[in-house]
């Protein structure tokens, strides 16, 4: 039956209100259901038209039916009740996603002889009961511009009004008003929406899981430009604007970024059935399919690029309106004793661009930039427009090269690096960028594209924090600097295609490198060095680094002293420019530790076993000053360890202390620093429950264990921790290292799967160590299962190299030759596996 039929039948046989609303809840649930069918046909804006006339529809038969209920037979005309029935927002720009609030504005007029209120009273209970997600207000007319004085917030909602049904004249009435509000003030308006979207896109900026509504370049960006347009010029479209501010080519691209950002978020609102503006990973797939592209890596490439579009026609043109409104006639002066050339000024480290200038060649804008002081510079969105619409031919001139290796060779670049991102030209003067562009890595690693991450890396380079690698980037010539430059910036130009990145980026770096006519000798070192650029990181995290083979197979790839020094401040830079926690504490020591241990390999002709090593290291030992007030009983012991990479792993100060703390251990003893991240140090004479000890902490993530055999009983156990924790946590963490020395207690953790093909055990790994390799799924208690396993069999595990992401672990255990253990390996197999 037609609903308006099944309505005048509940109002005729004067049914209650709970009837109607659930008339209407079922007719509301019954197009919810349609939607997905609707998207298939109806995509993008078309979609949202759609979706928000049928929501006109539904919100004007609700109000007809309030009326019909109030008036009954004697219903006036619609236009001489004194209500409008608004749409605010997102719905008022026909924009309105599947599961968003819908804003709704009543406004009214007290007219006598209209029930207003109860008209008004009715309408939202029952749009409410019929489960409509309402965001409201109700204004007289005449209070309008009151209420938009109240918050920024209001006045702009109330600047998206179109009328849903209702009366005309009252509908008049509130457009006067809306006038009136748009022209008042408009200067503090405009610079308090511009406040507001810095401080959005300071805390919502681009990511490979963006918002978009909230990120950079996001939904909310081209809201602020329509706020902007209308404010001034009271345009009902950005349409209006074209021919005017920006050309229809302009104006073209980004509607066609925008049509894509409204086929995602509806998207996204349909697959989780809620308001989910946030692209994450585990919606990806979904989302692709639903859109037709071939993958995920695809599609957010797409929607990556769409942000970018919309972020740098935002900034541009969104100046380009309220230039006039922020002007001070007190900078006037300043900026003329600031010019560098016509209509182009450098003021507080920020360089200006006049919009009446007009667009200058490729060349010019370099040279411009190059006579800049070397130091971080800001961009003004004119600067940037010149940069954006500059015109670059291809191939690029000598010239244009050697400008952009004068850039290089500045000590900050990265501002300019950022420059060419944001004006959408970094792949037209480093064509390695093409493939490279807005490409998302799916690796639970990486926090940015790889582009972006590229950029990171060169400001991580130019804003060294360790003075040792600060150092060592000191002792750099001109030109090695330069080369460096250009490696950190090429190292993942490789990515996106199906050979081996580092190969392909060591490739594309020798054209380039050529250009810019560097020597032989050091285009030599950048292939090199990008063709092995995740090769320190990968042997400092995952292998046993005071292990003489890996050191002179590390270093049979680098050659030579110099190649390292590089490498290890390219490693750096690559990690910092991760972002978040990728450099830790932990991690610097770990390079620190294969940088010192390659170079001197490197500069030993000879080659170096572990006895000659260890004996260096005693005499280092000996002749410190903290080693000779030892007893010499206690000298003696110290030096009677077994365990070389005991001597390896600590420096000699090191070694004396862990001496000094096991003389005094009567049963056990033990250290927590909390310093930057999470490190227990245990000394013990009875049992230690290792893996209680690690299944408790399990949610902290190991970075690294050492377990060394000392003298008269006492094992060493040291164990560092990615995260770290602080207060009340601090206690729990030493309650569990106390209730550790209880062998009965046991943590319940999750079944371990580890299958057979995921184990290596190298029984020839030296003369008196095996290593067990195991590269499986991440799990929680994974690691206190391999020890349980280890303690079970009797295995003396001396160290662990613990390496893990979101979803891979690939961790090594050294353990000594005991109890005929490398003839029995099948039963390791068969516990760790549990014949899997």
């Amino acid at each position: 039956m037609d609903i308006l039929l099944q309505i005048e039948d509940i109002i005729e046989k004067s049914g209650s209100d709970f009837e109607l609303s659930k008339l209407f809840k079922a007719y509301i649930n019954e197009y919810k259901a349609s939607l997905p069918e609707l998207f298939e046909s109806s995509q993008g804006k078309d979609f949202l038209v759609k979706h928000t006339k049928k929501l006109d529809s539904i919100i004007s038969l609700m109000y007809k039916t309030v009326l019909r209920r109030v008036f009954g037979n004697y219903l006036p005309m619609r236009s001489s009740i004194p209500v409008a029935i608004v749409a605010l927002g997102s719905y008022g720009r026909e924009q309105l996603c599947v599961h968003s609030d819908i804003d709704l504005l009543i406004v009214y007029e007290d007219v006598d002889g209209f029930n207003t209120q109860l008209i008004i009273e009715k309408l939202f209970y029952l749009a409410l009961d019929s489960g409509l997600k309402l965001g409201h207000r109700v204004h007289e007319t005449n209070d309008l511009f009151k209420a938009s004085g109240e918050d920024i917030t209001i006045r702009t909602s109330l600047m998206e009004s179109r009328l849903i049904t209702g009366s005309p004249f009252t509908w008049h009435a509130t457009q006067k008003e809306l006038n009136k509000i748009r022209l008042y003030n408009q200067k503090e308006f405009i610079l308090a929406k511009i406040d507001e979207a810095q401080i959005r896109r300071k805390k919502y900026p681009t990511s490979m899981q963006p918002n978009i509504k909230e990120s950079v370049g996001g939904l909310r960006d081209t809201q602020l430009l329509f706020w902007i347009a209308q404010t001034i010029y009271g345009v009902e479209s950005l349409r209006d604007m074209s021919q005017k501010l920006f050309s229809d080519d302009e104006y073209k691209e980004y509607r066609v970024a925008l049509e894509l950002l409204f086929r995602v978020r509806s998207a996204l609102h349909l697959i989780t059935n809620k308001q989910e503006d946030r692209l994450i990973l585990e919606h990806m797939p979904k989302v692709s399919q639903m859109l037709g592209f071939r993958n995920e890596q695809k599609m957010l490439t797409k929607v990556l690029h769409a942000q970018w579009r919309i972020s740098n026609f935002t900034q541009i043109f969104v100046k380009k309106m309220v230039r006039p409104y922020i002007a001070d006639i007190s900078y006037v002066k300043k900026f003329k004793n600031n010019r560098l050339s016509r209509g182009i000024y450098l003021l507080e480290d920020r360089l200006f661009a006049s919009y009446n200038l007009k667009i200058q060649p490729i060349n010019t804008l370099l040279k411009l930039l190059i006579s800049l002081p070397d130091k971080f510079h800001h961009f003004d969105a004119g600067f940037l427009n010149q940069m954006t619409y500059t015109r670059i031919t291809h191939p690029l001139s000598k010239e244009t090269y050697m400008l952009l290796k004068e850039l290089l060779k500045k000590e900050n670049m990265y501002s300019f690096l950022k420059l060419f991102y944001d004006a959408g030209i970094l792949h037209e003067l480093f064509s390695s960028f093409r493939k490279v562009l807005h490409l998302p890595q799916f690796d639970g690693y990486h926090h940015y594209p790889v582009d972006i991450h590229s950029i990171k890396c060169i400001e991580s380079l130019e804003n060294i924090e360790e003075p040792f690698i600060q150092g060592l980037h000191n002792e750099l010539s001109d030109d090695e600097r330069l080369l460096l430059k250009i490696v950190v910036l090429f190292h993942d130009t490789g990515k996106g295609r199906k050979q081996d990145h580092s190969e392909v980026g060591a490739k594309l770096v020798v054209p380039f490198a050529n250009k810019l006519n560097l020597s032989e000798e050091l285009i030599d070192r950048a292939v090199t060095l990008i063709k092995h650029h995740i090769l320190m990181s990968s042997v400092a995290f995952k292998e046993n680094i005071h292990n003489e083979k890996t050191l002179y197979k590390f270093m049979s790839n680098i050659r030579d002293a110099k190649n390292l020094k590089l490498l290890y401040i390219l490693t750096y830079a690559d990690i910092k420019g991760v972002g978040g926690n990728a450099y830790n504490a932990f991690n610097a020591k770990l390079l620190h530790d294969l940088y010192s241990s390659a170079l001197e390999i490197s500069q030993n002709s000879g080659r170096i076993t572990d006895a000659t090593k260890r004996i260096t290291i005693e005499k280092r030992v000996k002749n410190s000053e903290e080693f000779k007030e030892l007893p010499k009983l206690l000298q003696s012991k110290l030096l009677r360890i077994e365990s070389n990479l005991f001597f390896f792993k600590h420096t000699p100060q090191d070694i004396v202390n862990i001496a000094t703390k096991a003389k005094e251990t009567k049963e056990y003893d033990f250290t927590i620093d909390a310093y930057k991240s999470l490190s227990i140090e245990i000394y013990r004479k009875v049992p230690l429950n290792v893996g209680y000890l690690l299944a408790a902490l399990s949610h902290l993530d190991v970075a690294s264990m050492e377990i060394f055999t000392l003298f008269d009983g006492i094992k060493y156990f040291k164990i560092e921790f990615i995260k770290n924790v602080d207060g009340n946590e601090l206690i729990e963490v030493e309650e569990i290292v106390k209730n550790a020395f209880d062998m009965s207690r046991h943590v319940q953790m999750k079944e371990v799967h580890i299958h057979k093909k995921e184990v290596v055990i190298d029984c020839e790994h030296s003369l008196t160590h095996a290593e067990v390799s195991i590269n499986t799924k991440n799990q929680i208690g994974l690691l206190a299962y391999i020890m349980e396993c280890f303690e079970e069999l009797g295995i003396n595990i001396v160290t662990a190299k613990i390496h893990s992401t979101k979803h891979k672990v690939r961790d090594s255990f050294l353990m000594e030759k005991q109890n005929d253990i490398c003839n029995n390996v099948e039963k390791i197999y068969e516990l760790l596996t549990k014949g899997n």
